[in-house]
C-alpha cells in the first residue's frame, strides 16, 4: 500500500493509464482477429479493403506506446504477405 502522497497520486495516474492501455490493446487484438478471419475465410477483396483500417488502427496504438512500432510493423507485413499469397 502508498504510504505518501505522491505515491497515492502515481497509484491513480498508473490505474487511468492501464485502462485506456487495455482499449488500445483491446483494439489491436480486435483488428489483428477480424484480419486473421478475412483471410482464413480467402477473401482477397475484403481483406484488401480492410488492411488499410488495420494498418491505421496498429499504427495509432504503437505511436501511443501499448505496444512496440516494431511489433506493429512485423505484424503488418507478415499480414501484407498473407493478403498477397491468398487466390
Amino acid at each position: 500500500m502508498a504510504n505518501t502522497k505522491s505515491a497515492k497520486k502515481k497509484t491513480k495516474v498508473i490505474k487511468k493509464k492501464t485502462a485506456i492501455n487495455r482499449v488500445r490493446i483491446g483494439k489491436y487484438k480486435g483488428a489483428v482477429t477480424q484480419m486473421e478471419s478475412l483471410i482464413k475465410n480467402g477473401d482477397k477483396e475484403k481483406a484488401k479493403k480492410f488492411f488499410s483500417t488495420f494498418q491505421s488502427q496498429l499504427m495509432k496504438v504503437s505511436k501511443k506506446g501499448s505496444i512496440k512500432r516494431k511489433t506493429a510493423a512485423r505484424k503488418i507485413s507478415r499480414i501484407s504477405k498473407k493478403i498477397s499469397a491468398l487466390k
